[in-house]
C-alpha cells in the first residue's frame, strides 16, 4: 500500500503522526475529530457552526477522520466536503413531513437488525458506527449513540430468518458501516451467510474507502474475495473525495474482483449542479467505480436544508443523457417515505397530487413526498 502524507497542512490535523501512523485505519479512527474544541485548532468556524456543535450530538454524532478533514478547505464554510460533515443549526430543526425514520425500515424488521421489504432481498443492519458521520445520514436516529435510539443487533435471530426464508437470494450487508467491523468479525458475519444454500450474493454498503481508506488492505480484500460473488456500493457524493489515496483503495478492490458501484445523494449545496455531477461519474469511472444510484434526499429529521427539488434531479439526469457516455448516468432513485421502497424517478414516475408530490412504487402504492416542487 502506498503511503500518503499531507505535509502541508495544520499540525493539529497532523497530531505529531509519523508516516506509517496516518495511514494506519486504527490511528485515523482514534485520532478522529468528535469536539468542537479540536475543530477550532484546524477549522474557522462559522458562527452557524459553532452554535449547532454545541447541541448536535444529542441526535447524531460528530466524528470525521483526518484523512477526511484533510480533504475540506479549512477557511471556506461552503465547502461541498465540508457541509457534508460539520453541523448547521438547520439540522437541529424538524420540518413538516420529516421523518425519524423516512424509509420505513422499522415496520419491515423482521427480527433485530434485520429488514426484509423486498420479495428476493433483505437488508442486513451489522453496525452501527460510521468512520465520519454524514449530517444527512438516513439511519441518524439509531447511529453514532448519539440519540436515545439504539440500533436492534441480533445476528443469530437474523441469520434464523434468512435461512428460514427460502425465497431469500441476495443480502445487502448496511449499517452504520460494515467495514469498520474487524476482519475475524466481518469474515464470521459472511461465512454464516454463505453457508445458507439459497444465498446467491451478498453486498455490502460502504463509505469506508472515502473516509478511511487506509482500511482497504490487501488483507481485507482477499478474504473479501472467498465471498465471491461480493458487491460492493461505495457512497461518494463529490469528486473532490476521490483523492488519490480513495482511488487506490478502490483499485485494490477491483484488482482482488471485488465489482463496484457507487451511491450519491442529491444535496444542495454540495453537487446540485450537472458540472459536478457530471465531475463526480467521470471521476468514478476513472476509478473504476460505475455510477449505480443518485439518491433523492431522505426526508430525514433536520436535512430540509440539503433537500433539493425532484425537478431539480430530473434537470441533472437530462444534462448527462446523450451528453457523456450511459456508463456516467445514474438511476434517479427515491427511498418512497414511509417504507415504499425504490422508486425510479422519472418525468413519468412523478405524480402530482393535491398540489404536492407523490411516487408510485413497484406494488403500485402511491407515496407522498414533502416537496411543493
Amino acid at each position: 500500500m502506498s503511503l500518503y502524507f499531507p505535509t502541508s497542512l495544520h499540525p493539529s490535523l497532523i497530531q505529531g503522526a509519523s508516516l506509517e501512523q496516518w495511514n494506519d485505519a486504527n490511528w485515523q479512527l482514534r485520532h478522529s475529530f468528535t469536539q468542537a474544541a479540536q475543530l477550532e485548532g484546524y477549522l474557522q468556524l462559522s458562527a452557524d457552526e459553532s452554535a449547532a456543535l454545541q447541541s448536535c450530538g444529542e441526535k447524531l454524532s460528530l466524528r470525521i477522520t483526518p484523512h477526511f478533514l484533510s480533504l475540506i478547505d479549512p477557511a471556506d464554510p461552503s465547502d461541498p466536503l465540508r457541509l457534508q460533515v460539520i453541523p448547521r443549526e438547520a439540522e437541529l430543526r424538524h420540518e413538516e413531513g420529516e421523518l425519524l425514520d423516512p424509509c420505513g425500515e422499522d415496520a419491515d424488521m423482521k427480527a433485530p437488525g434485520l429488514v426484509h421489504r423486498y420479495p428476493d432481498r433483505a437488508l442486513l443492519l451489522c453496525s452501527d458506527r460510521c468512520a465520519t458521520y454524514c449530517r444527512y445520514c438516513t439511519r441518524s436516529r439509531m447511529v453514532s449513540g448519539g440519540s436515545k435510539c439504539r440500533m436492534p443487533l441480533n445476528m443469530d435471530a437474523a441469520i434464523d430468518y434468512i435461512k428460514a426464508h427460502p425465497e431469500l437470494r441476495d443480502i445487502l450487508l448496511s449499517g452504520g458501516d460494515p467495514l469498520l467491523l474487524s476482519n475475524e468479525k466481518l469474515r464470521e458475519i459472511l461465512s454464516r451467510l454463505r453457508e445458507i444454500p439459497h444465498i446467491e450474493f451478498l453486498r455490502i454498503g460502504t463509505r469506508v474507502p472515502i473516509m478511511l481508506p487506509q482500511r482497504i488492505t490487501d488483507e481485507l480484500c482477499a478474504m473479501l474475495r472467498e465471498f465471491a460473488p461480493l458487491f460492493i456500493s461505495v457512497h461518494c457524493n463529490h469528486a473532490r473525495e476521490l483523492c488519490s489515496a480513495a482511488e487506490e483503495a478502490l483499485g485494490r478492490l477491483v484488482d482482488h474482483g471485488i465489482p463496484l458501484g457507487s451511491q450519491s445523494v442529491l444535496l444542495r449545496g454540495v453537487n446540485d449542479d450537472a458540472a459536478t455531477q457530471r465531475a463526480l461519474y467521470h471521476r468514478l469511472l476513472c476509478c473504476r467505480v460505475r455510477p449505480y444510484y443518485l439518491y433523492h434526499c431522505d426526508p430525514v429529521s433536520g436535512s430540509s436544508h440539503f433537500r433539493t427539488s425532484i425537478k431539480e434531479g430530473l434537470d441533472i439526469i437530462d444534462s448527462l443523457r446523450g451528453h457523456t457516455t450511459g456508463y456516467a448516468v445514474p438511476d434517479y432513485v427515491m427511498d418512497a417515505p414511509g417504507g415504499g421502497g425504490k422508486v425510479p424517478l422519472t418525468r413519468e414516475s412523478v405524480l402530482r397530487i393535491n398540489g404536492g408530490i407523490a411516487v408510485r412504487n413497484y406494488r403500485g402504492d402511491i407515496y407522498h413526498y414533502p416537496s411543493a416542487e
